[in-house]
């Protein structure tokens, strides 16, 4: 019987869930270009934006966190947390190093609630498909 080293177990999930968070990241860069493009190009009501960005960060959370706990094949719900947190963390790391008037308001904790919950649910998801 072969044994396998739990930290090399432990290091490779880490890795799993970064891929997945990245993989989030491209999903919503490429989104974002479309929708993009999409306001440019049509008359698209401006007002809806900040809804369309929430769908946007939603499926792509959904998409990384699936991904990544259907890789990793246990502890969906908390390896799609980790996702969504790490995603989120990274935008708003990235938002505040961009934009001088950053400040976390009640939209930036619904954003960072609702992340986590939608990697929970992808990564529940994730484990659960065959």
């Amino acid at each position: 019987m072969i044994k396998v080293n739990e930290n090399s177990t432990h290091s490779n999930n880490i890795i799993k869930i970064l891929k997945g968070s990245i993989l989030a990241i491209v999903i919503s860069i490429i989104l974002l270009v479309i929708f993009a493009i999409v306001l440019t190009y049509t008359n698209f009501n401006e007002n809806m934006t900040p809804t369309v960005i929430i769908i946007i960060t939603a499926i792509s959370i959904l998409i990384g966190s699936q991904i990544t706990a259907s890789s990793i094949k246990k502890n969906g719900i908390l390896n799609g947390i980790a996702v969504g947190l790490i995603y989120v963390l990274f935008l708003y790391l990235m938002s505040s190093t961009i934009s001088k008037n950053f400040s976390l308001n009640n939209y930036a904790i619904i954003m960072i609630a609702a992340s986590i919950a939608i990697g929970g649910l992808g990564g529940i998801i994730g484990v659960n498909r065959k």
